[in-house]
């Protein structure tokens, strides 16, 4: 085996492991405990999140999941599972998936990588394409926590994102096209990431400038112009203002605008989960038509596609040993 021997480290999010009420509300009470998350203090935060918002939102959410569970179980875990098996083919290093909340957690898959494969260089590649301190950062804070329990560590190569990866515009700027080419040109793209309170930005989240640097590039590769596409951010949650402009806002005025034909991508989102396709593509498909929409195509996330796997593939191999 070679003396320094490298790992690779996928990290998405995390997902509940059945679309039950009590699988989400374990899954809930782990997320919304990572002051990451909600940063609110504790003796304000815990009796409203034990005694409103768990009963609450997990009963709610249950519906939910079930209109978008596949046979193989959450569509987020799914894909992560064919991301983590198809890069490994494309490695001779050991791949390990983990995620920031729920299984497959964090420790189990560096006991994976360092315990048992015994390797020597971590590299961590959170599938988070754009930084924020709510996503990469709570990876780097679980990876530090794991590791207080370790006698020796690995050398580690964090990478911080991917937001202006040549390889990610040009995979995202094919699913466009795809899209447009299937289903004709609409009126206007709407980009739409996942939001993050403003004040994360005044505390210095670099995040929206990470956002805006896809953006352009993507628009770039389609050769549009502001025109014809538009940033939005989505999932917001809570009674502070988070970045603007929203998702569901904006796709509730556009018709009366004239735009009735619209095509939606979250490039933020390595795999498809329960904010694209039940929020993006059920929720505000449903609003969009309510205000007099005629036409919505949701481009899905890249998921499993051998583009992406050759993106994450690109990012690592500049860590490996020879």
């Amino acid at each position: 085996m070679p003396q320094n021997r490298s790992g690779v480290l996928l990290v998405n999010i995390g997902t509940p492991e059945a679309p039950t009420k009590e699988a989400i509300k374990k899954y809930l009470k782990q997320f919304l405990s990572d002051q990451r998350i909600v940063d609110v203090p504790r003796w304000i935060w815990w009796p409203l999140l034990h005694l409103i918002i768990l009963p609450t939102r997990s009963r709610r959410l249950v519906q939910l999941y079930i209109s978008i569970w596949m046979n193989e179980g959450s569509p987020l875990m799914v894909y992560s599972q064919r991301q983590c098996y198809k890069l490994s083919t494309k490695l001779d290093i050991p791949v390990a998936l983990g995620m920031n909340y729920g299984n497959p957690s964090l420790k189990s898959a560096l006991d994976i990588l360092i315990k048992k494969q015994k390797i020597k260089k971590l590299i961590v590649l959170p599938l988070f394409p754009q930084f924020s301190c709510a996503t990469a950062g709570a990876v780097w804070d679980g990876i530090h926590k794991v590791f207080s329990d370790y006698r020796s560590i690995p050398s580690v190569c964090f990478i911080r994102d991917y937001a202006q990866n040549p390889t990610y515009i040009a995979a995202l700027a094919a699913s466009v096209n795809y899209s447009f080419k299937k289903y004709g040109k609409p009126d206007l793209l709407i980009v739409s990431f996942h939001g993050v309170p403003q004040r994360f930005v005044y505390e210095g989240d670099d995040y929206p400038q990470r956002c805006y640097a896809t953006f352009k590039l993507l628009i770039k590769a389609l050769s549009m112009n502001l025109n014809t596409a538009m940033l939005t951010f989505q999932s917001r949650f809570g009674h502070e203002p988070w970045l603007t402009p929203y998702t569901q806002s904006t796709l509730e005025i556009l018709p009366n605008k004239g735009i009735k034909n619209v095509h939606v991508i979250s490039p933020g989102f390595s795999a498809d989960c329960l904010e694209t396709l039940e929020e993006i593509n059920i929720q505000n498909r449903e609003v969009f038509f309510r205000a007099g929409g005629t036409h919505f195509e949701y481009i899905r996330a890249l998921n499993a596609d051998e583009a992406h796997i050759n993106m994450m593939k690109e990012l690592v191999i500049p860590f490996c040993n020879d």
